[in-house]
């Protein structure tokens, strides 16, 4: 073997344990530790939702995927007293499909979908103004090829009864074809 190719070796190696350390600690903050707002303003821990299988979706109202609002409510009447929580943090970042204010996003849900699950302020999944929660998220699970940028509004997140992050879901993914793996986790 090569001095050349022992030291780069020796170099990918010393970088990869580095790189652990370094996600290591990072990954030492907990879905439980962050707070947001709740859709009329007031402060929510996330430890609210301690023991809880927790489905964290981004929303829009004006989106090619908004009939999923009523999915997600029968996911959440079908669950919840399983003990799943769904809460929906809408979003704007995509092509400006959710413009209302918080009062008509939640008038828009309840009347047109009959949404009782709860929702959050709008915040930004993607960019410099990135939620904390969700920056931690998408470290947690990564979307395609590894990726960690929210590609278009209802991407889902299923957090288990520990808060760990377990699954992304795409845009496309309709919330009946996560009720297998929501129930397997309700059941642990």
């Amino acid at each position: 073997m090569s001095t050349l190719f022992k030291f780069l070796l020796i170099t990918l190696f010393t970088l990869s344990l580095s790189t652990f350390s370094l996600n290591a600690g990072a990954s030492m903050q907990h879905f439980y530790d962050f707070e947001a707002n709740d859709i009329t303003g007031k402060a929510v821990s996330m430890s609210t939702y301690k023991g809880k299988v927790v489905l964290v979706v981004n929303v829009a109202s004006e989106c090619g995927f908004t009939p999923q609002y009523k999915g997600l409510e029968k996911l959440y009447q079908t669950y919840r007293k399983q003990g799943l929580e769904v809460i929906g943090f809408p979003c704007n970042q995509f092509g400006g499909q959710e413009p209302a204010s918080e009062k008509e996003i939640q008038n828009f849900c309840m009347v047109n979908f009959g949404v009782t699950f709860p929702l959050f302020e709008k915040i930004e999944v993607n960019g410099k103004h990135t939620h904390p929660l969700y920056r931690f998220l998408k470290k947690e699970a990564t979307g395609f090829l590894g990726t960690e940028g929210i590609k278009w509004n209802f991407t889902k997140f299923l957090i288990d009864k520990s808060g760990k992050v377990i699954k992304r879901y795409g845009s496309s993914t309709e919330p009946k074809e996560m009720a297998s793996d929501i129930e397997k986790y309700l059941s642990r």
